[in-house]
């Protein structure tokens, strides 16, 4: 069965009036926000801020208690929860590498799962693989505990990537990484971006990071979003929590 298809002349995401409580804890507080296709936009902020949940609602791993999630046109609750996660790829900093599948086999697990043809899977993977480095002779057939950190990483981009999803949702997938391979898998995902054009929402805790790769930040603080805006607005936004942010940067903020 195919993933199902989205249409294309409308937002790819939308937020309106969602707000989440646990128990007496207000986790989100009245977020609404659209995000265009092919628009990367970057959920900044603090640990328990609320931006892992509000990523998580957009593939319904999360349910709003108030207000609804639109992707495509479709609230999440309407959507069949099947369908509508194999149509997104979903990137984690823990990676989620089957450790008994192949690269290859991880790789290709949605596009199996949609029982595509084995020669397309085949091609789809190797192509993918290319795409984020990994030379598909040296690596299709080696096991997660083979590869490296930066290597497992981009094994799990090319996975998000296999069934072709229309949006691509990452949650502080390169936080674990050092320094130098982090900027490395930044320009990697910067160069997808540019040559693929999916919509992408990229949850970090990293100002710079923000900065570099966000078409638009969302700064939440407590569950509220304090700002969404460019990186160039970002810079001269005056938010309390936006400043905290940005003292970080220095005078130079570079």
């Amino acid at each position: 069965m195919p993933v199902e298809a989205m249409p294309a002349q409308r937002a790819s995401v939308e937020f309106r009036h969602v707000s989440y409580r646990i128990g007496g804890n207000l986790v989100l507080d009245d977020l609404s926000f659209t995000i265009a296709p092919g628009e990367t936009l970057v959920l900044l902020g603090r640990s328990g801020s609320g931006k892992t949940t509000a990523l998580k609602m957009v593939n319904a791993l999360v349910l709003p208690t108030a207000g609804e999630v639109i992707v495509e046109g479709k609230p999440t609750r309407e959507w069949d929860l099947i369908r509508l996660r194999r149509a997104i790829g979903y990137v984690i900093q823990e990676v989620g590498l089957f450790p008994h599948f192949t690269v290859g086999e991880n790789v290709g697990l949605v596009p199996r799962l949609e029982q595509w043809p084995l020669e397309r899977i085949s091609a789809r993977t190797r192509e993918l693989l290319q795409q984020v480095g990994l030379d598909p002779g040296q690596f299709d057939g080696r096991y997660p505990r083979q590869l490296s950190g930066g290597q497992r990483q981009r094994v799990g981009v090319a996975r998000a990537l296999a069934a072709d999803p229309r949006i691509l949702l990452f949650d502080e997938p390169f936080g674990a990484l050092d320094p130098v391979m982090r900027v490395e898998l930044q320009d990697q995902f910067l160069e997808l971006r540019r040559a693929l054009a999916k919509t992408s929402i990229f949850v970090t805790h990293d100002v710079r990071e923000a900065l570099r790769i966000g078409s638009r930040i969302g700064l939440l603080d407590r569950g509220r979003l304090e700002v969404l805006a460019t990186p160039e607005e970002f810079l001269r936004s005056l938010g309390p929590e936006t400043r905290a942010f940005l003292a970080v940067l220095g005078g130079s903020h570079a």
